[in-house]
C-alpha cells in the first residue's frame, strides 16, 4: 500500500532522458514518462531542456500535474532534456533539493537527475566542507557536483568517470552537458534504469512503463557500471567501473516497481505472482476469501489465491484521489486518515476468515489500522500475510527505511506481532523462499534490508575502464 503516513519504505525518485534528432516540444514529451513515473516520487518534479546555446530549468514541489502541467500549452523546441520525480530519502522536504540540480562550474554547463542514494555521501561532504565548499541543498546528488567541478581532469569524461569512482552506493542517473544526453547506473546496478529508441528518440527511463506510453519497444537495460552517451553523431557506450557481484534492490519487485513495467530484465507482475505462490505454498491457514492491500498487494494475493484455490476478492477499496498521506495529531484521526484512503467492501468479509496480503511491515502502524477496518467490517478472522521476509535493518541505498529501533520485526515475533497488530496470524516470506523466486539470478539482488550482509564498499570493486563499443552497433538486450 503506498504512502499510508509513510509506513511503508518509500522510493527515491524516478529520472527520464530524452534525445531526439528533430526539435520537439521537449518539456511536453518529458511531461508524459514522468507522470507514468509518478509513483515513485510524489514530493515534486521537474525539468531541465536544451534551449539555443544554455538549459532552462523548472522544477517545484507537488505532483508532475501540478508542476509540469503548464508545458502541455507551451511550445518549447528542443532536441535534448531530463527529468525527475522526487520521494526524499536523503536530503528531506525541501525546494533547494527538487531535482534536476543545473550549474554552470569549471567543467561547463551541467544538469542531473539522480535516483538512488550515495551510501559515502559523509565522508565525501566533510572532505568538500573542508577544502572549502558551499553546500545551498542537503542532497547527495548536490556533492557529486561538486565532486566533478574539483576534479583536476579537464575533459569533461575524464572529470565525470574520476567522479564516478568516488561514488559508493545506489545511482542511476541522466546527465545533460552541451549537447551531450548521458545515462549512468552504478557498478552493482541498485536502481534499474532502461534505454529505448525509435523514430529518432533516445529514451532513459527508470521503468518501462514510461517507454510504454511513449509507444517504445525496442528497449534494453542500461548496464551495471555503464555510461552512454547520446548526442547527433549517435550512441556511445563505456564501461566506467566493475563489480564481481550485483546488488539490484529486491524491493523494487516487491514494492516500488509498478507491476506493468519490467526491471532487472524481469516482468514485476510475474515476480510478485510468484512471490505470492511461494508465500501459499508455506501457510497452512485455509481461509474464506484473499483480500490484497491495494495496490502494491494485488498481484502477490493473486498468486497466492490461486495456488491456494482460494477465492480472491479486492474487498478494499482504494480511493486514489485521497490525496498525499499526513501526520495528525491523534489517534482518532490518524484512523480516519486511513479510512479515507481504504474502505473494506462489507459483505466481502462479514462472517469470513480472511487472508490479508501486503507487501511488507515497517512500523506496524498503518498495519494495524487496516486489520482493524476489516475486523470492523465484519471478519470472523483476519489473518496478515506480507510478501517479504521480516524488516530489520535500514537500508542506505535509496530507501527510507526507518533505524532498527523503529523496525517493528526487530521488537515483536510474529505471534507477538498478531497480537500487536490485532490479527489471528501472521506469516513472512522467508528470505531463503524469497531468494528462489528471483532465480535463475537470486544472487544478483540485495537483501540487506532482510539480512543486514550489506554489499561490499564499491570504491574496492570498481575497476575504472575506458572500453569503448562502436557507436553504431547498439543491439537491444534480448527479453525474457
Amino acid at each position: 500500500m503506498n504512502d499510508l503516513e509513510n509506513d511503508k519504505p518509500v522510493h527515491h525518485c524516478g529520472v527520464v532522458g530524452i534525445h531526439s534528432l528533430e526539435a520537439i516540444n521537449m518539456p511536453e514529451r518529458l511531461f508524459y514518462p514522468l507522470y507514468a513515473l509518478q509513483h515513485r516520487g510524489q514530493e515534486a518534479a521537474g525539468l531541465t531542456y536544451r534551449k539555443a546555446d544554455s538549459m532552462v530549468t523548472y522544477k517545484d514541489l507537488g505532483l508532475v500535474s501540478q508542476v509540469l502541467g503548464h508545458y502541455l500549452h507551451e511550445e518549447h523546441p528542443s532536441h535534448l532534456g531530463i527529468g525527475h520525480v522526487r520521494y526524499s530519502t536523503t536530503g528531506g522536504s525541501l525546494i533547494q533539493n527538487v531535482q534536476p540540480f543545473h550549474i554552470l562550474c569549471n567543467k561547463g554547463e551541467v544538469a542531473v537527475a539522480h535516483n538512488g542514494n550515495i551510501s559515502n555521501i559523509d565522508e565525501i561532504k566533510s572532505r568538500l566542507t573542508a577544502e572549502g565548499a558551499i553546500f545551498q541543498s542537503t542532497s547527495d546528488t548536490e556533492v557529486l557536483l561538486h565532486l566533478l567541478s574539483h576534479s583536476r581532469q579537464t575533459d569533461f569524461y575524464d572529470a565525470l568517470t574520476e567522479t564516478l569512482g568516488q561514488l559508493e552506493g545506489a545511482f542511476s542517473m541522466v546527465f545533460l552537458h552541451g549537447d551531450d544526453l548521458i545515462a549512468v547506473r552504478d557498478p552493482k546496478g541498485f536502481r534499474p534504469l532502461y534505454l529505448g529508441q525509435k523514430d529518432g528518440l533516445t529514451v532513459f527511463v527508470s521503468e518501462t512503463c514510461a517507454l510504454d506510453l511513449l509507444g517504445i519497444d525496442d528497449y534494453r537495460e542500461v548496464l551495471p557500471g555503464e555510461m552512454i552517451v547520446v548526442n547527433e553523431s549517435g550512441v556511445t557506450s563505456r564501461i566506467f567501473g566493475v563489480s564481481p557481484k550485483k546488488a539490484h534492490c529486491i524491493f523494487e519487485f516487491i514494492y516500488f516497481a509498478r507491476p506493468d513495467s519490467e526491471i532487472f530484465g524481469r516482468s514485476v507482475y510475474q515476480m510478485r505472482q510468484k512471490i505470492g505462490q511461494r508465500l501459499a505454498a508455506l501457510d497452512p491457514i485455509q481461509a474464506d476469501v484473499v483480500i490484497p492491500v491495494p495496490d502494491s498487494g494485488n498481484a502477490a494475493a493473486l498468486g497466492y489465491a490461486r495456488a491456494k484455490g482460494i477465492p480472491f476478492e479486492m474487498g478494499l477499496t482504494r480511493n486514489h484521489f485521497a490525496g498525499r498521506s499526513f501526520t495528525l495529531p491523534s489517534q482518532a484521526a490518524r484512523d480516519f486518515a486511513v479510512r479515507m484512503k481504504l474502505n473494506p467492501v462489507n459483505f466481502l468479509v462479514e462472517g469470513k476468515s480472511v487472508v490479508l496480503v501486503d507487501d511488507s511491515l515497517v512500523r506496524g502502524t498503518t498495519s494495524k489500522r487496516i486489520v482493524k477496518l476489516v475486523r470492523e467490517a465484519g471478519a470472523r478472522e483476519v489473518h496478515l500475510r506480507l510478501s517479504a521476509p521480516e524488516i530489520k535493518y535500514p537500508c542506505f541505498y535509496g530507501i527510507d527505511i526507518p533505524t532498527r529501533e523503529e523496525l517493528i520485526s526487530n521488537r515483536l515475533d510474529p505471534d507477538q506481532l498478531a497480537h500487536e497488530l490485532g490479527a489471528d496470524s501472521v506469516l513472512f516470506l522467508p528470505l531463503d523462499d524469497l531468494k528462489p523466486c528471483a532465480e535463475p539470478n537470486g544472487d544478483d539482488y540485495c537483501y540487506a534490508c532482510f539480512s543486514g550482509h550489506y554489499p561490499e564498499r564499491l570504491t574496492a570493486l570498481c575497476e575504472r575502464q575506458t572500453v569503448l563499443k562502436d557507436p553504431g552497433n547498439f543491439p537491444s538486450l534480448p527479453k525474457p
